[in-house]
């Protein structure tokens, strides 16, 4: 089956046709800049512009930044506040007014997560596995053989009385003009944390940040193995579209 998977970002949103079967991609993602204000009504019109990019008329997974529950957003950490309590599913399925075109909405970080755990990095991997998106802000995503725990959201984590994601998200890095290092000595210390609560087997970075971890990894201290996202930046667009025929969110294990 085709879904077209759609990962909402603080800065971009992109989209592309999955064959959830496989994991693949069926084409090259297509993204549109997030828009100012990023209301559920702009962000609703975004996705319609993706799928009519694609002359879709199929169903459609988004993976939305903050804590989701049967439909209904109810953080907004990187999006506009509006998003708050609302019912996103009925509203984007109205705004792209497609009866053929269901729309499914979950945390982008669980659908990061779903996606390496199904296809990626942590195939076939048993025990507490971690999965930390490193973009506009920090997902996390947490299996424990096999079963996800959703809407974790650790990127909130309070580090020196301050939000994880003021300091160790890769926009905060690039503002600041951090060096790879000086980036990674910041995130040992979300690292030390994040073990002293989860004690992780296994951490996949994924996220935009995960295309240059070569430039940092070797940095990285943590009891737990460390590895990267295999698909990339591209596990938010396939997990979404996974989600669409796996409500439950469970690993598709043979």
């Amino acid at each position: 089956m085709q879904v077209l998977g759609v990962d909402i970002g603080g800065s971009g949103i992109k989209g592309a046709p999955v064959d959830i079967r496989t994991g693949q991609m069926l084409s090259e993602r297509y993204r549109i800049e997030t828009p100012i204000p990023a209301t559920p009504k702009a962000v609703a019109e975004v996705v319609a512009a993706i799928k009519n990019h694609f002359n879709w008329q199929d169903p459609i997974g988004c993976g939305y930044p903050g804590v989701v529950r049967n439909g209904v957003t109810l953080s907004a950490a990187n999006v506009d506040k509006s998003w708050i309590g609302i019912n996103a599913e009925s509203i984007f399925s109205q705004i792209i007014n497609d009866d053929k075109c269901s729309v499914t909405i979950l945390n982008d970080a669980d659908a990061a997560g779903l996606a390496e755990m199904n296809f990626g990095a942590g195939k076939g991997r048993m025990g507490t596995i971690l999965i930390i998106t490193i973009g506009t802000g920090i997902g996390t995503a947490l299996f424990t053989n096999s079963h996800l725990v959703p809407n974790l959201e650790l990127g909130h984590l309070e580090i020196y009385g301050k939000d994880a994601e003021s300091l160790i998200t890769d926009s905060v890095r690039k503002q600041e003009d951090l060096s790879w290092k000086k980036w990674a000595n910041r995130f040992n210390i979300y690292l030390m944390y994040i073990e002293k609560y989860l004690s992780p087997d296994l951490i996949i970075i994924g996220g935009g940040a995960s295309k240059k971890i070569d430039k940092y990894i070797d940095y990285l201290q943590a009891s737990a193995e460390i590895v990267p996202a295999q698909l990339l930046n591209d596990a938010g667009i396939v997990g979404a579209a996974l989600a669409v025929e796996n409500p439950s969110l469970k690993l598709l294990i043979n």
